[in-house]
């Protein structure tokens, strides 16, 4: 009997210990909403969970309005990074809030303090032996009167890209992919993506809504869709076990 129960335990760490933690850091586009079931605006790494079998186990710790700067000098990364293992991963996606140039608890500038913060979160994320990857900010909903799509990041999505590069992280252009998203569904239905409700509809507003940054459920599941089918296109080997967890 005792044989059996030993083995049972086994069974059981070894499970355990095989799960891989995904942890996601970043603003209010990723980060978990309250009230899930009457808010209508979701962050997109929120949903990310049903996309993996169960040993990869998302970490959300996306908060709202907080930038590279914000995020490190809350202690958010600090707690992090004392969690970390090795073979774990960690999804970077910053931009929208170090843009907050009135803002000098947010702004940090593109080229020297934000690209710093990248390389920062890329280096000890390694240093634990956890795998970074690295995402531009995704697109907010900003057409002209000419139906164009008007680009709203300015240098921030050039320095992931250049950080990326350099110290040769796995990286995905989530500004381009959602651009694509965005011009597919067109000026007027892409309003679904993202929060534009008259007041009352849905309950949880009651007053007209009209935020062309956050996502809707809908908009949520559409952008966790892009990055799963980009992260199987990725060709590195450090992402194997990641993609190995989809479903």
């Amino acid at each position: 009997m005792k044989k059996y129960i030993l083995l049972a335990f086994l069974i059981t760490s070894f499970g355990f210990a095989q799960k891989t933690s995904l942890y996601c850091i970043g603003d209010s586009t990723m980060a978990n909403k309250k009230d899930p079931t009457r808010n209508p605006e979701h962050g997109w790494a929120q949903v990310l969970q049903s996309f993996f079998k169960e040993d990869i186990v998302v970490v959300n710790k996306a908060v709202n309005g907080r930038s590279t700067k914000s995020f490190i000098n809350e202690k958010r990364w600090d707690s992090i990074y004392a969690k970390l293992r090795k073979g774990d991963y960690v999804l970077i996606e910053f931009g929208h809030n170090d843009a907050k140039i009135e803002d000098s608890a947010r702004y940090t500038n593109p080229h020297t303090a934000y690209r710093y913060n990248l390389i920062r979160f890329v280096k000890e994320s390694r240093e634990k032996g956890a795998i970074p990857i690295l995402l531009t900010s995704i697109a907010r909903r900003n057409f002209n009167e000419k139906g164009v799509l008007v680009p709203t990041h300015g240098d921030y999505p050039l320095e992931t890209r250049l950080v990326a590069q350099e110290f040769k992280v796995p990286f995905i252009d989530m500004e381009y992919q959602t651009e694509i998203l965005e011009q597919s569904y067109g000026p007027e239905k892409s309003k679904t993506l993202h929060l534009h409700f008259k007041a009352g509809e849905p309950p949880f507003y009651d007053k007209d809504k009209a935020d062309d940054t956050h996502l809707s459920l809908k908009g949520a599941n559409e952008i966790a869709k892009i990055f799963i089918s980009q992260l199987k296109k990725l060709e590195d080997s450090s992402l194997d076990k990641l993609k190995r967890g989809i479903k």
